[in-house]
């Protein structure tokens, strides 16, 4: 319930802004819809960059961790041979 509260808030400001931005002459119910639904659609687009770049960073961090073993096991597990 208080998420939802924040969306309206948050859409609302963003609303008013984006407006205003666009100089549009819109009245307040079609400014907080705006708003509204700008913020739920940028939230989802949001949620799926981090998901994405997540899971890249994922990836990222297993190569490093690998080369980081592979270097460690050239050094003193086949440097004693």
């Amino acid at each position: 319930m208080g998420s939802l509260i924040f969306i309206i808030i948050v859409g609302t400001a963003a609303g008013f802004i984006a407006t205003r931005m666009f100089k549009l002459d819109l009245g307040v119910p079609q400014t907080i819809a705006i708003g509204v639904l700008g913020a739920l659609i940028g939230g989802w687009v949001l949620r799926l960059l981090l998901t994405a770049l997540g899971m890249f960073a994922g990836l990222l961090g297993a190569i490093l961790g690998a080369v980081v073993l592979i270097v460690l096991y050239q050094k003193f597990i086949e440097g004693k041979k």
